[in-house]
């Protein structure tokens, strides 16, 4: 046999820290059940102003686009503090961000309580603001959370269900709030009912707070996948937070997804943060079923973000059920947009329904989709830049199709939606399936002999391939031996 040269100190470092992975038992005793809680009650706190709109607008004697700027509240603070939070989440871990999150979640909940009188509004605003400030600890863990917890086979259906609990708040927040804060006309009645709304909030945020603390754990004992055992085997100098986004910027695939999980999300954003204006013009008096409406919507979102992450799992057709999903958003915004005025509630139900499927269970496929694209790089850097544009489009669009609707009527306002999700639906044909994570993944199952692994990696190193640390992964059989 032809003499080989060593390998590198540092990769041999690495190769000697990975072990056999061992089967763990995430479900049950990992962080998904508690993240999933605290996220749903702060989306809840989220939408329940936009979701009783014009009850709010006549209790505080504001406009409706100052109760708007409640909910897009959630979307100015996250875009500057995406990236210490990021930070300290790969410098941290899961544990502190929970904890940090849910405390935020619970004090902004009891702020509010302090609100309720009309002339103390401003105080009302301090609670949105510091539940928002939770938001940033809450919204990009979904994908770190499945890829430190579960396997190659079932980290997308394990990001469906941590998203659940966020859009199981958002459903929540349509439902509740119409139901819990009637539209009557006297001023203490009014004030009482909101304070139950209030006090429900702060009882549920503080109980959520408890159970995070309690049960809330870093990481399994094991990694559970190959791609994961990397990550964690890396040496903390080897790693440059800065340069990891620095590296995702450069990716035109990722800068793409980038794009057009914006456009989604924030047509997203904008639709139920005016769902109620747009219901109470067609059909006045109808609080409680714009409600249901924005309820309906997402749970049909949620029912399709299962059954997606299902189907990755066991077909890993990232790029093409993105695109086919994105496509029928836009059916579904077209039709919604086109049956709105026509008089049938019931129709309206039909078609929000169609519509939030396909739209709201788009949301896990970007996170899934961009952990794939940008590995080996951090989830949450990845899943953070997502929903920074997410924001970013989210406040343009719920201010430009408000001030649309204002103008021009709904119709205008849902058709300039529609153009933007069909400008991302074609850019989103152009995003390639570079599936980094299942590489390594697959990769790391095909043993090879140390004569074939070492020119190999010597030839990897020469030509600066991104792929190497998915490569390493081929030497596990070769690691144990040399161990």
């Amino acid at each position: 046999r032809a003499p080989t040269a060593p390998l590198p100190p540092r990769w041999l470092r690495r190769l000697r820290r990975l072990r056999p992975l061992r089967p763990t038992a995430p479900s049950g005793r990992g962080p998904a059940p508690s993240r999933a809680s605290y996220s749903l009650c702060n989306a809840f706190q989220w939408i329940q102003y936009g979701s009783i709109n014009n009850i709010f607008v006549r209790f505080y004697g504001v406009t409706t686009f100052t109760i708007d700027w409640l909910s897009m509240s959630y979307m100015i603070t996250y875009i500057p503090l995406l990236f210490p939070v990021a930070w300290l989440l790969d410098k941290r871990g899961l544990r502190p961000i929970a904890l940090v999150g849910s405390a935020l979640n619970g004090l902004g909940a009891w702020v509010k309580l302090g609100s309720l009188k009309p002339h103390l509004f401003p105080v009302t605003v301090l609670g949105q603001v510091i539940c928002s400030l939770a938001q940033v600890f809450i919204l990009g863990m979904p994908s770190r959370i499945a890829s430190v917890w579960f396997g190659s086979h079932e980290v997308s259906t394990a990001c469906s269900i941590a998203v659940f609990g966020n859009q199981l708040g958002i459903a929540l927040g349509f439902l509740v709030p119409p139901v819990l804060v009637p539209n009557v006309e006297d001023e203490e009645k009014l004030a009482y009912h909101i304070s139950i709304m209030f006090f429900m909030t702060a009882g549920v945020a503080t109980a959520l707070f408890i159970l995070v603390v309690i049960v809330f754990r870093e990481k399994p004992p094991h990694p559970p996948s190959r791609a994961q055992a990397l990550i964690q085997s890396r040496l903390p100098e080897e790693y440059s937070y800065v340069q990891s986004i620095l590296q995702l910027l450069r990716s035109t695939n990722f800068m793409l997804l980038m794009v057009t999980y914006g456009l989604n999300t924030g047509c997203f954003y904008s639709l139920s943060t005016l769902l109620n204006r747009m219901v109470i013009y067609h059909y006045p008096g109808e609080e409680v079923n714009a409600g249901r409406i924005g309820l309906t919507i997402v749970l049909s979102g949620m029912v399709g973000a299962l059954i997606s992450g299902i189907w990755l799992d066991r077909t890993k057709t990232y790029k093409q059920t993105t695109l086919v999903v994105y496509i029928m958003s836009l059916v579904g915004m077209v039709v919604y947009t086109f049956t709105l005025s026509l008089g049938h509630l019931w129709v309206v139900f039909v078609t929000a329904g169609v519509l939030g499927f396909f739209m709201t269970g788009y949301l896990p496929l970007g996170f899934e989709f961009a952990a794939e694209l940008t590995y080996p790089e951090s989830e949450g850097t990845s899943s953070g830049l997502l929903n920074v544009s997410a924001q970013i489009f989210g406040i343009a669009f719920t201010i430009s199709q408000g001030q649309i609707m204002d103008h021009f009527g709904t119709k205008a306002g849902n058709l300039f939606l529609c153009s933007f999700l069909f400008l991302g639906t074609i850019v989103t044909a152009f995003i390639k399936a570079d599936l980094r994570r299942q590489q390594a993944n697959l990769e790391s199952e095909q043993p090879v002999s140390e004569s074939a692994l070492i020119p190999s990696l010597l030839l990897l190193l020469a030509q600066g391939s991104t792929h190497l640390l998915s490569f390493l992964g081929m030497g596990m059989a070769l690691s144990e031996l040399q161990l």
